[in-house]
């Protein structure tokens, strides 16, 4: 069967020759789904599709082609949980609408709100926003959405992740009761079926072919700990490894940037990424991190998605991710190409339960791991250093190296100078003093659920997706 093209959907001239600049030849299949479903009918859309498949030209290049360059009021409305998801799909829509006339603003957190209410009191046929700071602009009666025709809820699992329910609730009750809704994410946990049957009309759902993850040749480890021991553990997990190559993943932005900088403190060399950094910043940080200037990268899931990076050893659940789909997701991010991988996930006892219900779902069996010592970390050190040093002697060592070698050995035991040597250059590596003690925690047993209602996850409060639409207290700003 011929691959369909983008003139074939029914779209426009105008859009085919700025998919031709752009050098989009064929759609994605999301694309070829979702363009004729929103050009020819009139129904709502929940469209399943991760990052990185072509979802914004999927719900943009339609919806671009059927509003009126000539509209004096805000016609599109487009949801998304941050600020780089933000000023991303902008940017994305802004190529797709070639010639046409259209003016699209981005709103979200971190930019002047006074500059942004002086642009709303202009013509926006295209409103791209985070919720909290459309919020913002409907507190103050600086926005009026009573005519938009479309609403993209994009992102929708991370927006309900980041207790966005009942910001995104309010801002669809003040849009045209009319208007077209379109739902897209990358995993569908039952609260983003539920907000659909909240906020839309009848719907067709479009669900792309699922691509499988590989992760036979991934280990499952996981480490019950006190949370205030998480740290300690990551770190004596890391040096006890021969290479460490990976993705540290923490729940927020705050436990991303709170982590790297306690890893730096500690030596490591870690970089950061969220949704906070600009285009330029995310770059910078990628290239190190692909070249391996730094090994490390901490990240929220968020941020990690549309990444490809080979030849990832590890891949670090600081915090488990908030449905099991995305569980897969992290895991099959290493392992790749015939080559190992581990899975390491830390977890407090209160987390335990939600860990059962990932494994359940996924059938991925998770052992129980037992935390390196500190002998072992050294014993490991000393192995490593030795391999070291017969590298230099089969790469070959220079004669000066020789002749100072002899001046030392004529004033010094060979013992002294080696034991010298060997502390200059790796006292702090070989060093107990970096690593404080872990107290294992005790769970507690199934009675202290007894009396309890009859939520998946009793004990685990912060960001449980699995609630009816996830924690409302721990709404992020954005």
């Amino acid at each position: 069967m011929a691959q369909q093209t983008f003139r074939e959907l029914g779209l426009s001239d105008t859009l085919l020759q700025a998919l031709d600049k752009k050098g989009f030849k064929e759609p994605t299949p999301i694309q070829a789904a979702t363009i004729p479903a929103v050009l020819l009918d009139d129904k709502d859309i929940i469209g399943q599709a991760e990052t990185g498949t072509g979802k914004t030209a999927a719900f943009g290049l339609p919806i671009i082609d059927k509003i009126d360059p000539n509209s004096k009021q805000i016609d599109v409305l487009v949801m998304s949980p941050t600020r780089e998801l933000t000023l991303q799909v902008a940017n994305e829509l802004s190529l797709l609408k070639g010639e046409k006339n259209l003016v699209i603003t981005p709103i979200y957190g971190g930019q002047s709100i006074e500059k942004q209410k002086q642009q709303l009191k202009r013509v926006n046929n295209i409103i791209i926003g985070t919720p909290g700071r459309l919020m913002d602009h409907l507190r103050g009666r600086k926005i009026d959405l009573s005519c938009v025709k479309y609403v993209v809820l994009d992102e929708a699992d991370e927006m309900l992740n980041s207790g966005f329910i009942e910001d995104i609730e309010y801002i669809l009750s003040k849009t045209n009761t009319q208007r077209r809704t379109l739902l897209f994410s990358a995993t569908m946990p039952k609260p983003i079926l539920t907000l659909a049957k909240t906020v839309m009309k009848e719907f067709v759902t479009i669900q792309t072919k699922k691509v499988d993850v590989d992760i036979s040749r991934v280990s499952q480890t996981f480490y019950e700990l006190k949370e205030s021991d998480k740290l300690e553990a990551l770190c004596r997990l890391i040096d006890v490894e021969d290479e460490f190559y990976g993705l540290i993943f923490c729940r927020t932005k705050r436990d991303v940037d709170m982590i790297n900088e306690k890893m730096i403190s500690r030596g490591y060399n870690t970089e950061a990424m969220h949704g906070d950094l600009s285009q330029f910043q995310r770059e910078r940080v990628l290239q190190k991190f692909r070249k391996k200037i730094c090994k490390m990268l901490v990240v929220t899931d968020v941020a990690a998605r549309g990444l490809d990076i080979n030849n990832l050893t590890h891949v670090i659940n600081y915090a488990l991710p908030q449905d099991p789909e995305s569980y897969v997701h992290r895991s099959g991010r290493t392992g790749r190409a015939g080559k190992s991988g581990h899975v390491i996930s830390l977890i407090t006892p209160a987390e335990f339960r939600k860990l059962n219900f990932i494994q359940r779902i996924t059938k991925i069996n998770v052992k129980k791991g037992t935390l390196p010592d500190v002998e072992k970390i050294i014993q490991n050190r000393k192995i490593r250093i030795k391999k070291t040093i017969q590298k230099k002697i089969d790469e070959g060592i220079e004669p000066k190296f020789y002749e100072f070698a002899n001046d030392i050995l004529d004033e010094y035991s060979i013992e002294d100078t080696l034991a010298g040597i060997l502390k200059a250059a790796f006292e702090s590596d070989l060093s107990e003093k970096h690593y404080a003690k872990i107290n294992l925690p005790q769970r507690e047993g199934r009675k202290q659920f007894s009396k309890r209602g009859n939520n998946r996850f009793r004990g685990h409060n912060s960001n449980n997706t699995y609630q009816k639409y996830g924690n409302q207290k721990q709404r992020r700003k954005y």
